[in-house]
Formats: structure tokens, sequence, C-alpha cells
């Protein structure tokens, strides 16, 4: 059998009928979040001693069917333990479901951009690490290179031990083994958007490069890259972030809290690299997990040219 142009072999995923998600889901009851492509549900398997994760493709039938190859073709073949792992689908007529592990404690997101509590400064560190190691594996450790291209809060999910992994791949494009770069339409989201996407120019796995340098921005910060409900120049996240670089005021972008101020300055710079308007100034995701782990220096980044789109 061959299903989405994957052979069997390659494929370890479990195949579902429509009706036996229907009926996991509750008549998809329970949603746990939206995405472009349609909704999140909770779900339960083996008399309910296995928890997952329902997403059922709703949108047009080109882009859903589009989406459902691409998280297929991408994750199918991958375990990682910094990647949310694809458990199975359900392919029956134009319904397509795609099958997860549950992740009970919810999304970066959640946990940066509410006003009540932030993670501690350690467990930011250790998220940072985390969402680098599985953007390492999809860029160099797989057959051949997988760009997530719409690396973001939202699409960073939380498992039960608090461990940080990359979710939603319906935007992920495939290299070939030997290739570095390619032509594809603008995918992403706003904000997170590498400045090549808008010069039809290649993109390679700098692009997710990018995204991640304005992740660590925020996870340092605690605040969305563009917030209007601030001072004129702390709106753009990027912007802020280097004028208190170059002015040796750090401390401004954590609130007084108490940080370990060489892993602030290390996690800085490495964010402003990885936003550098040129792809091949950006270091590799091999280098910013050695730059995490204190075992590389960093040395002073220039300024970013140009403001996250």
């Amino acid at each position: 059998m061959v299903i989405l142009g994957l052979a069997d072999e390659e494929l370890t995923l479990r195949s579902f009928s429509y009706n036996e998600l229907r009926r996991a889901t509750n008549g998809f009851k329970e949603e746990l979040g939206k995405g472009s492509f349609g909704a999140v549900y909770k779900g339960a398997l083996n008399k309910g001693k296995k928890i997952i994760a329902v997403k059922r493709l709703e949108k047009l039938v080109e882009e859903g069917e589009r989406e459902f190859r691409a998280e297929m073709q991408a994750i199918g073949r991958t375990h990682h333990k910094n990647l949310v792992r694809l458990l199975g689908y359900s392919a029956e007529d134009s319904k397509r479901l795609l099958v997860y592990e549950y992740m009970s404690n919810g999304s970066l997101a959640d946990l940066l951009f509410r006003d009540e509590w932030h993670p501690a400064w350690s467990e930011r560190v250790t998220i940072a690490l985390d969402v680098a190691r599985g953007l390492l594996y999809l860029h160099e450790e797989c057959k051949a290179p997988i760009i997530h291209c719409d690396i973001k809060p939202q699409n960073i999910l939380m498992d039960e031990f608090w461990n940080a992994k990359i979710s939603d791949f319906g935007l992920a494009k495939l290299l070939m083994p030997d290739q570095t770069r390619t032509f594809t339409g603008v995918r992403g989201t706003r904000g997170y958007l590498a400045p090549e996407w808008q010069k039809n120019i290649p993109i390679s796995v700098k692009a997710d490069v990018y995204s991640y340098g304005i992740l660590l921005l925020e996870i340092v910060c605690c605040r969305r890259n563009m917030d209007v409900n601030v001072r004129a120049e702390e709106i753009i996240l990027s912007t802020w972030v280097y004028k208190c670089f170059v002015g040796r005021e750090l401390n401004k972008l954590v609130g007084g809290e108490e940080v370990d101020k060489k892993t602030l300055e290390n996690m800085v710079k490495m964010g402003l690299w990885c936003i550098q308007d040129e792809p091949a100034l950006r270091p590799s995701m091999k280098s910013d997990v050695l730059m995490l782990q204190g075992i590389t220096d960093i040395a002073i980044p220039p300024c970013p040219t140009a403001t996250s789109m």
C-alpha cells in the first residue's frame, strides 16, 4: 500500500476510520484550539486510557488536502522528543483527520502572554533549548531537511512534564536530501516571517532561524513581538531589544526579574543574530544549540536591518 506518496515501511502511522475518531472525540465536542486549516479536538482511545488530540481539516478541499499531505510527509517519518508525535490519520472520502499525542499544558503562547504569571527564567531557558533542538533535528538530522515555515509560540506545545514540542506542520516544506534552498509562495505568520519571503528569492532553513529568533526574544521578555499597549519605542520588540542591548540596559527587558545576567545577554545576542536581514549572517540551529548551552561564544551582533513583518 502507498498513501500520499509514502511507502508503507516508511509510515508507521495507524489508520483510523472517521467514525472511530468521531466516537473518540464524543462527536468533536471539546475544542482545544483552532488553526488556519481547522480545529483540534480532545479525544480518548482504549476506553479512555489514552488521551489524544484530533485535528479536523475544514478549509477548502484543495488547501486542506495540501496541509494533510504536508503534515503526513513532514512528521510521519520523524521521531524526536521535541516534536509533537503524529500517531495516525483518517482519510475517508473528502474527510481528513490527523491524530496526535495530547499535550496537556497548552501552548507556549498561553504561558508567555498572560498577565498574572510567567514561567520562571530557568524554565524559559529550557523551553528555548527544547525548541532549538527540535528545529536542529528538522534541519540537519532528518533524511532530508524540513523547513517548518511557521515557528511561533502558538505552535509550540507543552507536555505533562513541561517539555516544549514543535507542532503544526501544515505549512512545512520538505527539501530533497541534497537540496538546501527552494522557491515557494509566502507561508507563515506575520511578525515571524523572514525578510526573504517578500523578495522572491529561494528559501532555506534560515527562514526558520529568523522565526526562532523572534520567538527567542519573546521568551526572554514574556511579551509579543508587537504590542501597541506599551511606550512608542517598545512597540516592536526586536527594535526595543536592540536599543536596550546597545544601551546596556538589558534588565529593562525582564522587568526587574532575577535572572542570570550572562545567560540573558547570550540569549539576546543570539536572538539578534537570528533575525539578521541577510540569511547568511544567521547562525545554524546547531550553532544556536551550542550557544544556548554556553559551549560557544557569541560575537556582538550588528543591528538587524529589518523590523519583523
